[in-house]
């Protein structure tokens, strides 16, 4: 015990400054991760502030009643899950098609300079983003509407045609994160042994060739480790995306509405956080099982690609 005590203390005299910025990271995690965990409780109680957690009444799943007894809560849950399968698996697929691409650039500088100009949206608000793509398609004004008119189409009012906007906010999703995945994927690339092209190369394989058979498998630990992570957060609808993007626009929540949003709308008028609460751990219970059951699948299927 002391020696393990002892190796500790050196371990972080020898690296005094890395702990130093941690801290503020793991104080984040502490307050927001940990100490908040008993606040649980109120999901099943009429929680009333002056009374506390503790001493408010307990009221059973009657809390839950209020989002699974909506006639829309399935319609919002359905359009989470269907927006995070789309961002995960479209991001994921665009993010190692351009990794592999730029491995393959001769051009050290140019794919340098792209890889900064791909990375640069990922550093956007959403607010800044939701203003972008207003200039875009805005029904008058925007760019989108104006090329339409000189192809003599007809143009669109954007804003209130929910059809197009699964689309249109899976390619911005996908657009602003790019960067910090294709960051990702290419150190893991980076890290592959050069041996293994060396070997494929004597034996007359293309490039397309070891592409298939050695960039790609060897990528697929790192992918399924950030996919099993993203699992985790499926039930929760990129609130911040939505919100800047759509706000209270009722004529595209048919295919945009989230749990995220919908509760919001419900909180700011009802004004329960009891309620928002039980959504909460509704949602967060289901993100636990499809992490805990995909790497459950995954471990069966390769153990070296399972995230525990």
């Amino acid at each position: 015990m002391k020696n393990k005590k002892g190796s500790m203390l050196r371990e972080m005299k020898q690296n005094g400054y890395a702990y130093l910025l941690v801290i503020p990271a793991a104080v984040y995690t502490l307050i927001f991760g940990y100490f908040t965990l008993p606040y649980m409780l109120i999901a099943f109680q009429r929680f009333n502030f002056k009374t506390g957690i503790f001493n408010s009444p307990w009221i059973g799943l009657d809390n839950f009643e209020f989002f699974f007894s909506s006639p829309r809560a399935w319609e919002v849950t359905f359009n989470t899950l269907k927006l995070n399968v789309l961002f995960i698996v479209v991001g994921t697929i665009a993010a190692m098609a351009l990794a592999i691409l730029f491995n393959e650039l001769r051009s050290k500088l140019f794919s340098r300079l792209t890889q900064s100009t791909i990375l640069f949206p990922h550093f956007l608000s959403w607010v800044i983003v939701s203003y972008i793509l207003y200039s875009l398609l805005s029904t008058d004004y925007g760019i989108v509407n104006q090329m339409l008119a000189k192809l003599n189409l007809n143009p669109v009012n954007w804003y209130a045609s929910p059809q197009y906007w699964t689309s249109i906010l899976v390619i911005t999703a996908v657009w602003k994160d790019i960067g910090m995945n294709l960051v990702i994927y290419l150190a893991a690339i980076t890290g592959i042994d050069d041996t293994y092209y060396e070997a494929g190369r004597i034996d007359g394989a293309t490039r397309w060739q070891l592409i298939r058979h050695i960039t790609i498998p060897l990528m697929m630990p790192t992918i399924m480790i950030l996919s099993l992570l993203a699992l985790g957060k499926i039930m929760y609808g990129s609130f911040d995306m939505i919100y800047a993007i759509i706000k209270d626009n009722g004529l595209l929540y048919p295919t945009v509405d989230v749990i995220d949003t919908y509760v919001f709308r419900s909180l700011r008028t009802i004004g329960n956080p009891a309620q928002a609460m039980a959504v909460g751990l509704y949602q967060s219970v289901v993100g636990f099982i499809l992490v805990w059951g995909s790497n459950r699948i995954v471990r069966k299927i390769n153990p070296d690609h399972a995230l525990f």
